[in-house]
């Protein structure tokens, strides 16, 4: 199994937008362990994140939409970055119901604007955009999505997530030419959890205020299958899709990062195994409200032969090891060890 190279992350200037979200936390904070210096730059609202919770050496934090493209330009041209991850999106399905146009302006235009902003910065070296695995027409097949099947969309945030994607290949044939232009893809990731997620409507952070507030996690779909992986897997293959694409040694237009074909768990597994992780006392119910006009798929996995085979990348956790390693996360972080502790902990077990 390949491992990132410390040679190439140390002292290495990195622009991350949507640092304060989920992934984000945790890509500054593992970006930090391997020697990066990291510049953040987003615009997340919500009162508990991550983020605040951590203390990230080597780091500036800039407050922003990626919108305002000259407030976006001026902090990306001061971080002087090699590399950038494109981070900062409306991530949730659900929401995107609720605010469709914002979910588009985020997804698509931020993009977009994003790699205009890169487009002024000769330092860069590669850029990684972040997508997610809900970009592919669904079919509901059983088998893995591979990158050349058809992008598609049936909610506002699959939709919005593949018009990125689009949009970001048109900026690269037009504008990133030349032997001088940083090396540009997409990735794509399964349903990625770990510990600090506290957004609304997904399944770990429910199960974890649920079950913690005594209650039983109240599960939508339950019958549904996700490619759930640890959130340190696909950042790792996104710093590895980076570090070949800043030495020009492979152009791949986008990858897909999930766990492999074999370990495929239904939503209902992963209730079952988070439960009995968390102890007694702990159950789930599925839930009996219908969700109407919301829409989710019912199969969805991924196929991640290019990563393995190509980029030398492979999952190191299994989805259940995720789910239980998640489950301990929130069980110690509400009996009072810190999250800067419990992600470092995660790390360190992860780079071993």
């Amino acid at each position: 199994m390949r491992r990132l190279d410390s040679t190439f992350w140390a002292g290495k200037p990195v622009f991350v937008t949507g640092h304060m979200g989920f992934k984000g936390a945790w890509l500054c904070a593992l970006l930090s362990r391997m020697g990066a210096r990291t510049t953040g730059y987003g615009l997340d609202e919500r009162e508990r994140l991550l983020y605040n919770e951590l203390s990230i050496p080597e780091h500036a934090h800039h407050v922003g939409d990626i919108n305002d493209l000259p407030s976006l330009s001026a902090a990306l041209d001061g971080s002087d970055a090699e590399v950038l991850f494109h981070l900062a999106a409306q991530p949730i399905v659900l929401n995107s119901y609720a605010d469709p146009v914002g979910t588009f302006e985020a997804n698509v235009m931020g993009t977009v604007r994003v790699l205009q902003a890169a487009r002024s910065l000769p330092s860069l070296k590669a850029i990684v955009v972040v997508t997610t695995d809900k970009v592919y027409r669904n079919n509901e097949w059983a088998w893995g999505y591979r990158e050349q099947d058809t992008l598609g969309g049936q909610d506002p945030y699959s939709a919005s997530k593949a018009a990125a994607e689009i949009a970001t290949h048109a900026m690269v044939a037009s504008f990133f030419k030349g032997p001088d232009a940083p090396g540009v893809a997409t990735s794509r990731a399964g349903n990625v959890i770990g510990g600090g997620d506290w957004a609304d409507h997904r399944l770990l952070p429910d199960a974890a205020r649920a079950l913690g507030a005594g209650a039983p996690l109240v599960c939508r779909n339950p019958h549904s299958i996700r490619p759930w992986q640890h959130v340190l897997d696909p950042l790792v293959g996104y710093m590895m899709l980076a570090e070949d694409l800043a030495q020009g040694q492979r152009a791949w237009p986008a990858l897909n990062f999930g766990p492999v074909a074999e370990d495929v768990l239904t939503v209902g597994n992963v209730a079952d195994i988070f439960v009995s992780t968390w102890g007694a006392g702990a159950s789930w119910i599925a839930s009996q409200v219908e969700t109407g006009v919301q829409k989710e798929s019912g199969v969805l996995t991924l196929d991640s032969t290019l990563a393995r085979c190509e980029l030398g990348w492979s999952p190191r956790w299994s989805s259940a090891d995720a789910v239980r390693r998640t489950a301990c996360w929130y069980r110690a972080h509400g009996q009072g060890v810190s999250a800067g502790e419990l992600v470092h902990t995660d790390i360190t077990d992860y780079l071993a």
